[in-house]
């Protein structure tokens, strides 16, 4: 029973001294541009579809043509 407490100690001793904490000489930086850069587009995409919506003589729709049917193998 002693035996294996004896062989723990100076393991979790050895471990204990690795432990190395050091402060980064620059400051942390986080680059947020993009994810705000993101929302401004949704934002900006939202406000043109309401101004579509509200002014259709302004911005006429093209008609969508069906797509090409695809050929048949001979």
């Amino acid at each position: 029973m002693k035996r294996p407490i004896l062989i723990a100690m100076p393991l979790g001793l050895a471990l204990a001294g690795c432990v190395n904490l050091k402060t980064p000489e620059k400051p942390i930086e986080i680059n947020l541009n993009v994810a705000i850069r993101q929302e401004v587009l949704v934002r900006m995409q939202r406000d043109v579809d309401t101004l579509i919506d509200q002014n259709p003589q302004a911005f006429p729709q093209r008609p969508v043509s069906p797509a090409p049917a695809p050929a048949k193998p001979q």
